[in-house]
């Protein structure tokens, strides 16, 4: 498709500078959790110095793109999206490649990948402590504080880099504990107390800002190398930060912190999500000329070419739930806020140009979700992409069906999947053509007289419903047919109505899109996964991005079951959100045929 009348669309907007810095062109990139992946020199994680290795895949395999989630620290959950700083960088990801010959390190550095393993499928989150506890062993023996560079760093980071070494030294005096819960002293910043702990925990707070200098020092050099190699780096931009982070220890009347900030109830979450950070004042930050945001962008824009806005509908509305109420009942009692509706539009407005004004970094927004047009609108006109995810482009109000690659939005993003969702292949197998369990229930509960149980029996198919989606029946073939079973009318119904003509043969609708030859086939192959590409790659977006495991699914390395191979489960707590590992080392992969599979992909699509 043409983009002519888009690249003349985007040189009059707010973001111009930013396109232009990095050509408005179609092109094709990967998101990879660093987490993930893993080289054969690893410790337990994927580092800093494997980003090189995966900068070097990315640029092989024809991506211009590669996209990180968050790399902020994060905290007792390893969720990059709760990080207890908008500022530090996450430990787990330190290199000890410059130490690997140092005689002191190296029979340490040995025992710790051995204890380690990078064979297991999920990450072992101790690691983290083990780095770090060897990094202070190292710093107190030979630790450089006097170097001219990182008086400089300190400088450029007194905004934040001395509140959050103080953070991280008081929550080890408190055995991990969270602010919230320290001494009033300390929970509320008594200065004279602060001065006196400081003075006595001098070097434990010193080394936690000598560890950011680390850590900076190796993010940059990572991405310098992707300069080098032509592969623009997208960093992740949480909108939210964990209530117990030092963000909000620092300066908590930023925070509403009566409040958890959440979604509300959709078709794949019935009772919404409570995610439990707290929402922005941002009438306070907005007094402060919003410096707290100018920082934040600052420091990212020292490593990033591009920068997703997480959830950047939160910077018109916030689903805000009341900190007391129930964890069990989710995202169901929230409000959004502002609570006025004509509001929206000014505050989202405001908050994008903030961010506009003060980076050079082109914006990218995750606008998944209920949109309101305030939001849809201002991203268009401001020049910023959004997310088209294939599973939910569709017509849903009048032909129920999927668009086609050149209906995409060519201001968008273009994905199969997201790190919430499951990959592609396992929609296929498990998802596409059904509806939630969970909300299903809650519709019928909604209507007194509808027997939850029985009619799930009457509607759907036991045998081919599984992980919580529920299957139609093939004898539910026409809406009619729904509204008999149900025993009321189509008005009553209209709820249910919409999800059976959206889900009911939602696959096969999609089979006549992939174009493939033959009888639908319910298990996922290379075929029909090369397709599904296709239509990402095909599509209209000017940017196409998918995870790394829905390309590496061409290359035929995850055994048994599609389902377990999943970044995240929304609204769960488990050991298997973020740390699932790709089964291939980094050195592997580099010499993998699918590499040169990929990027025929991609130069057929026009976006080498």
């Amino acid at each position: 498709m043409d983009t002519s009348a888009l690249k003349e669309s985007l040189l009059n907007t707010k973001s111009k500078d930013k396109w232009v810095r990095i050509g408005i062109k179609k092109r094709a990139g990967v998101v990879v959790p660093l987490f993930s992946v893993y080289s054969k020199e690893s410790l337990g994680i994927g580092d800093f110095s494997d980003l090189k290795l995966l900068i070097d895949w990315a640029a092989s395999a024809g991506f211009s793109i590669l996209q990180m989630l968050p790399l902020n620290e994060a905290g007792a959950l390893s969720c990059p999206y709760d990080a207890i700083s908008s500022f530090a960088l996450e430990p787990a990801y330190f290199s000890f490649a410059e130490f690997s010959a140092h005689p002191l390190m190296k029979s340490r550095i040995e025992k710790l990948r051995n204890d380690f393993s990078v064979s297991t499928m999920y990450v072992d989150y101790a690691i983290k402590e083990a780095k770090i506890n060897l990094l202070r062993q190292f710093y107190n023996e030979e630790g450089d504080l006097s170097s001219k560079q990182l008086e400089e760093f300190k400088e450029r980071n007194v905004y934040w880099l001395y509140d959050f070494a103080l953070y991280k030294t008081l929550k080890a005096h408190y055995g991990g504990r969270p602010w919230y819960e320290w001494d009033d002293q300390f929970k509320n910043r008594n200065v004279a107390a602060l001065k006196d702990f400081s003075s006595k925990k001098r070097d434990d707070i010193d080394f936690f800002i000598w560890l950011q200098w680390i850590l900076y020092k190796q993010l940059k050099s990572a991405a310098a190398y992707a300069r080098q190699k032509g592969v623009l780096l997208k960093g992740d931009l949480p909108i939210l930060v964990s209530r117990d982070s030092a963000d909000v220890w620092q300066r908590p009347e930023y925070f509403k912190l009566d409040f958890a900030a959440g979604a509300p109830p959709d078709m794949y979450t019935a009772k919404g999500q409570r995610w439990g950070m707290p929402t922005y004042d941002w009438e306070r930050i907005a007094s402060e000329n919003f410096r707290y945001l100018e920082e934040k962008l600052r420091y990212a824009q020292e490593f990033y070419d591009i920068l997703r806005i997480d959830h950047v509908v939160g910077l018109f509305r916030i689903w805000s739930i009341p900190y007391s109420e129930p964890i069990e009942n989710g995202g169901l009692n929230g409000v959004f806020d502002p609570s006025e509706e004509k509001k929206w539009s000014i505050q989202g407005r405001n908050l994008l140009s903030v961010f506009l004004d003060n980076t050079k970094m082109l914006l990218c927004a995750e606008d998944l979700g209920v949109i309101p047009a305030a939001c849809t609108d201002a991203l268009k006109e401001f020049g910023i992409p959004g997310n088209d995810v294939q599973r939910w482009v569709k017509d849903w109000k009048i032909r129920h069906d999927f668009l086609n690659p050149e209906e995409y939005r060519q201001l968008s993003v273009a994905m199969l999947s997201t790190h919430d969702t499951t990959n592609w292949f396992a929609w296929w197998e498990n998802e596409a053509g059904t509806i939630d369990e969970g909300l299903f229930t809650r519709r019928c509960s909604d209507h007194r007289n509808i027997d939850a149980e029985l009619a799930k029996r009457e509607l759907f198919d036991s045998a081919r419903s599984r992980y919580g989606r529920l299957r139609w029946k093939e004898q539910i073939h026409s809406v009619d047919k729904l509204v008999q079973v149900l025993g009321k009318s189509k008005e009553e119904l209209a709820d249910f109505l919409d999800f059976y003509q959206n889900s009911f043969h939602e696959k096969e609708k999609l089979w006549q899109r992939l174009g493939i030859k033959g009888q639908l086939r319910e298990q996922c192959d290379k075929e029909i996964m090369r397709a599904g590409l296709k239509i990402t790659l095909d599509s209209a977006a000017i940017f196409c991005i998918n995870t790394i495991i829905d390309w590496l699914y061409l290359a035929e390395i995850f055994p048994g079951d599609a389902y377990q191979f999943r970044i995240n489960t929304p609204g769960t707590v488990s050991f298997k959100n973020w740390s699932l590992r790709i089964p291939i080392f980094l050195e592997d992969l580099l010499r993998h045929p699918v590499n040169r599979e990929i990027r025929r992909m991609i130069e057929d699509s026009g976006r080498i």
